[in-house]
């Protein structure tokens, strides 16, 4: 068990210094409680957030059986896209002023797109055989905690998650159904396809046929993400332990970043200390992830039914909290308005 502390005396002039902006008491409402969750998980008094964004990209082998509706090499090309910033992500994070990389974990192409970290050209087809071997998957979060590592060198304070790779909501709702107790068809939604039953019942299908492959053989968290997760959730996996262990705060996006992040937690619990949610994502599955690591519903900030990606989502959650740690710190105390009050002169 890894237990979680932190600095009273850090947390309690975050608190103070709240109390003391020139506004009523209590007005920020859930942003205050996602202040003070920032400065125990730093665990010192920043001033302000200098964020990064992570994009991991890699392709599923499982994509090629009929549980997506796109071609797979549409990951490649949209990882491309947002290298050269003409990606939805890449006009957000520009947008915020927010540096963001696209980290190559396992793109099925020659050359590697964005940060080279190619394990290999995506994963295995898991219905057929595991989705990768032991090797690869320690390459994966390798890749994962290389990228976090070279962060806080860099002197960033705020990470942000986002993924790539078509028939990644098949991939971490196998994984879900592996750590939690959940139905197939409770945590199975449509990801970037369009509605239709069909969608449905061909990744429920391919659930049940993983667990009559690997059921009885996976025994914990990682045998479930070798077996039928891929390269950019395993590499968020080691992203988000390297955070826990470098105290630097992550941002969750959606359904697949909260997988990773459900994945981490029952490693780690530290994790835990580390994650904001950005947005509840309508995959039906997210309720489930998120609850892994102790995050209720009524804790996500942001209701905007995106089923894109990229990090999209987290993008804007970035955005509140350094907003409202640069207010925190700049804006006047309370006492310099009563002050100003007093003053019969004005």
């Amino acid at each position: 068990m890894s237990y979680f502390t932190y600095d009273k005396a850090v947390v309690e002039k975050a608190q103070e210094t709240i109390d003391t902006m020139v506004i009523p008491q209590g007005a920020l409402g859930k942003m205050e409680e996602q202040l003070i969750k920032l400065y125990k998980a730093w665990n010192q008094l920043h001033q302000e957030i200098k964020a990064k964004h992570y994009i991991f990209a890699a392709s599923n082998g499982v994509a090629k059986t009929g549980v997506v509706s796109y071609p797979s090499n549409i990951s490649y090309w949209q990882a491309q896209l947002m290298v050269e910033g003409k990606a939805t992500i890449s006009r957000f994070c520009q947008t915020n002023a927010i540096p963001y990389q696209v980290v190559d974990v396992g793109i099925d192409s020659k050359k590697a797109v964005g940060l080279d970290y190619k394990v290999a050209r995506g994963t295995a087809n898991f219905l057929e055989e595991p989705a990768m071997t032991r090797d690869e998957f320690e390459k994966a979060v390798a890749a994962g905690r290389a990228c976090v590592q070279q962060a806080k060198a860099d002197g960033y304070n705020l990470l942000s998650f986002g993924e790539m790779g078509i028939g990644n909501t098949t991939t971490s709702s196998a994984v879900l159904s592996f750590i939690t107790d959940a139905k197939a068809e409770d945590i199975v939604g449509y990801g970037a396809n369009k509605r239709s039953p069909e969608v449905i019942a061909r990744k429920i299908e391919a659930l049940r046929y993983a667990h009559e492959m690997y059921g009885k053989g996976i025994q914990n968290v990682e045998e479930a993400l070798i077996c039928v997760g891929g390269f950019d959730l395993a590499a968020l996996y080691g992203a988000m332990r390297a955070c826990a262990d470098s105290r630097l705060p992550f941002v969750i996006d959606g359904f697949i970043t909260a997988v990773a992040f459900a994945a981490a937690v029952q490693m780690d619990e530290r994790v835990a200390h580390m994650a904001f949610p950005s947005h509840w994502s309508r995959e039906p599955g997210m309720k489930a992830a998120l609850a892994l690591g102790y995050i209720e519903e009524h804790d996500v900030l942001l209701r905007l039914d995106l089923a894109l990606g990229e990090g999209t989502g987290a993008v804007f959650e970035v955005v509140l909290l350094r907003s409202f740690v640069d207010a925190m710190w700049q804006e006047a105390r309370m006492g310099e308005l009563i002050e100003a009050l007093s003053d019969t002169d004005v």
